[in-house]
């Protein structure tokens, strides 16, 4: 995978960067309502009105806790599935081939997936406001739409050998990603992860395969 080169970021901007990198961390590793801004301030090493200059309530570091967690996954899946299409030119081929640049860059995380930000925010969803609840579930509704239109791609050169609902197929990929996120820090078993990817590969392969 290619590697991308970043304007350096100024003093402001790499600090409110590592208040999100922290505060990110603490919220996948026990949840929203038991991260404090207390401890973020001290592990960034910050004064609180320090802290309150980028954010000015928990509430909106939050909110750009979300911002910068579907950046990041939109910037990545941009990378992995264009860089299927500049490896086939079939819809179908493609897919497959970001599918598997998919399971290998999960297998790449040396200690397996920190987990879901989304998934977190869902499980705590009254502890957020509602510009956070509407942040997530648009983000939800976006991957979606981004897998299906793939998938109608691929359907409208290899058409499913069952009927099948796109929709249903499309939130499949989301739903395998954090399930297998889910079991893999339960059993600890990061290899989980990595191997549900290649099965949703397998089923997709066998589901547009010519009759």
């Amino acid at each position: 995978m290619s590697t991308v080169l970043e304007t350096p970021k100024g003093k402001g901007e790499a600090t409110r960067e590592r208040i999100l990198e922290i505060a990110e961390a603490a919220v996948l590793a026990k949840g929203f309502g038991a991260t404090s801004i207390e401890e973020v301030i001290a592990e960034a090493g910050l004064t609180k009105s320090g802290f309150f200059y980028h954010f000015k309530d928990k509430n909106a570091l939050a909110r750009e806790m979300v911002r910068r967690y579907v950046a990041t996954n939109d910037r990545l899946f941009d990378e992995i599935f264009g860089r299927g299409q500049q490896l086939s030119d079939d819809p179908l081929q493609a897919f497959l081939i970001s599918l598997k640049l998919l399971a290998e860059t999960m297998a790449d995380l040396p200690n397996g997936h920190p987990g879901c930000l989304i998934a977190s925010i869902c499980y705590q969803e009254r502890l957020f406001d509602r510009e956070i609840r509407d942040l997530t579930a648009q983000s939800v509704r976006d991957w979606n739409a981004r897998f299906r239109t793939i998938l109608d791609g691929i359907a409208a050169v290899h058409p499913p050998r069952e009927p099948v609902d796109l929709d249903d197929v499309a939130d499949m990929l989301s739903c395998i990603v954090d399930g297998a996120i889910i079991m893999s820090k339960t059993l600890n078993d990061p290899g989980r992860l990595e191997r549900q990817v290649m099965l949703f590969r397998s089923l997709v392969k066998l589901m547009f395969a010519p009759n």
